[in-house]
């Protein structure tokens, strides 16, 4: 038996719509699974140098043909964002506000003073914020109303004194690199230290700071659910290796 010219002409042009449609198929499954597609993800500086290289890395590896897309907001605010469907998701330092939205605490880390290398104050001899109290400082604009800030505001409260604020900035690579040019000291979230220049140094306090992660309530994406579980099971990992809270 042989394909007659026809069947010889149908062949060669009806495979490859088969091909084309088993390709059509696969992608339309992957979508359905969340594997395939993009997210934005919105985050803070201070979790550029190592909880969010572990989430993208995690997501490359579990969903490689997702497209990623980061955003460090500047002048409008995560939520803002996220309800103008500009952002997918975001991790942040403050839970949703907005009843549109959710949010999870992921883990928490102690905030530290950040002081100039060639600083009399170390871990050693450092007693308390008030040993700085005479100092000029290097912050986020205490006037914002997040609670972040509310935090670094109730800081100083419980040390009896307003922190002289030389600069502001809500940069964090460049309050640190102003501290190590010795124009003021800072207080931020520890996780800076990863990203740090070798010219300062991190003074752990008591107090802490969370990490959360937020994104639309009614949002179904089958990829937002996949990278929300792939967030928390590296939080979960840096829970389980520092005892309940990220320390360094």
């Amino acid at each position: 038996m042989k394909l007659t010219e026809a069947g010889a002409f149908l062949r060669d042009r009806w495979l490859p719509l088969v091909e084309e449609i088993n390709r059509t198929h696969r992608q339309a499954r992957k979508i359905h699974e969340g594997a395939f597609g993009s997210i934005s993800i919105g985050y803070p500086g201070s979790v550029a140098y190592t909880f969010l290289p572990e989430v993208v890395s995690k997501i490359a590896q579990t969903l490689p043909e997702l497209k990623v897309e980061l955003v460090e907001p500047t002048d409008i605010s995560f939520e803002e964002l996220l309800l103008n469907f500009q952002m997918d998701l975001a991790i942040r330092r403050d839970p949703a506000e907005n009843p549109a939205l959710l949010s999870l605490c992921l883990y928490s880390e102690p905030f530290a003073l950040i002081v100039p290398q060639n600083h009399p104050l170390t871990e050693e001899n450092f007693t308390g914020l008030q040993d700085v109290r005479e100092e000029k400082f290097i912050l986020s604009g205490l006037h914002h109303r997040t609670l972040y800030v509310k935090s670094l505001r109730q800081m100083f409260k419980d040390n009896n004194f307003t922190p002289n604020v030389y600069i502001e900035s809500d940069f964090g690579a460049m309050i640190l690199g102003l501290v190590g040019r010795g124009l003021g000291i800072s207080v931020m979230p520890s996780s800076y230290a990863f990203g740090a220049p070798p010219n300062v140094r991190f003074i752990h306090l008591p107090q802490k700071v969370n990490l959360y992660v937020t994104w639309r309530k009614d949002d179904t994406s089958p990829v937002l659910k996949n990278v929300l579980e792939l967030v928390q099971q590296v939080a979960q990992e840096y829970k389980n290796s520092t005892g309940g809270s990220l320390l360094f």
